[in-house]
């Protein structure tokens, strides 16, 4: 069996394949830290391949059992003990485990009252992190391939840690197009978010946080399994959008609405 220990967020993950069919995989999204061989590990995961039917559609059903939860889609299957220490996944292929993956990152974030995993796509520029979200087709990776040489911190899903007086992204291995950072960046502090609208010309408009609250909602990855998990999703949501100004980003597909953001 082969093991993966990895650093996603600021949390140490253990992960040990019963085969090499997912190999490639990890070595590419998941580069193993070398300050993290030997560290205790937050959550440990045993990965299986062979399950279920190719990628069918999104929906997940959710089942809580007496000592653990469960997430069945049509590719995959994860089961998580209730102190999400030790996890199984079950996928059928690459893509069924990377949304596997997304999956049990999220629950576990939001189990720690942490942070969120937001579907988008993050930039570093001037020593901050700027996240483009929306609806599918808005933009996002558009804006990411137009951001280059900037660091690309997901083309994605977003890894944001909500505190009370501060909002931080990190490297995201969760990725479509692009590759992780790897160690060459830890963290940024998240200066803007912008909700994107393609355009015939460049505007940002700053929006209430009423509005961006109700914007915002529905791009957390999330799959309820408990209420307790919501109320949290909720206060870490009207946390984020207390700290962190958010625009309406109106925009031609050329660089030029960086001179607005930067």
């Amino acid at each position: 069996m082969r093991r993966f220990p990895a650093k996603i967020g600021e949390f140490i993950f253990h992960m040990h394949c019963k085969n090499t069919t997912f190999t490639e995989f990890f070595h590419t999204y998941f580069m193993s830290h070398n300050t993290v061989q030997n560290e205790i590990p937050d959550i440990t995961l045993t990965i299986k391949d062979s399950y279920g039917i190719p990628f069918v559609n999104y929906d997940v059903s959710t089942t809580r059992e007496p000592d653990h939860i469960i997430y069945k889609r049509a590719d995959y299957l994860i089961s998580i003990d209730n102190t999400f220490e030790k996890a199984e996944i079950s996928a059928y292929n690459e893509l069924a485990l990377k949304h596997a993956l997304m999956n049990l990152f999220s629950a576990f974030i939001v189990h720690r009252n942490w942070g969120l995993l937001i579907h988008s796509s993050c930039v570093v520029d001037n020593e901050g992190a700027h996240l483009f979200s929306g609806h599918s087709g808005a933009g996002k990776s558009t804006v990411a391939m137009l951001s280059n040489p900037r660091d690309l911190l997901s083309d994605e899903a977003t890894i944001v840690k909500i505190t009370e007086n501060k909002i931080t992204i990190f490297d995201s291995p969760f990725r479509s197009d692009s590759k992780p950072l790897g160690e060459k960046i830890q963290s940024y502090p998240l200066k803007s978010i912008q909700f994107l609208n393609q355009a015939m010309l460049n505007q940002r408009i700053l929006i209430n946080q009423s509005d961006a609250f109700i914007q915002i909602i529905d791009k957390v990855f999330y799959w309820p399994n408990d209420s307790k998990d919501m109320k949290s999703i909720f206060s870490m949501l009207k946390q984020l959008v207390t700290l962190v100004p958010i625009y309406d980003l109106h925009f031609k597909k050329d660089n030029t609405f960086w001179e607005m953001i930067s």
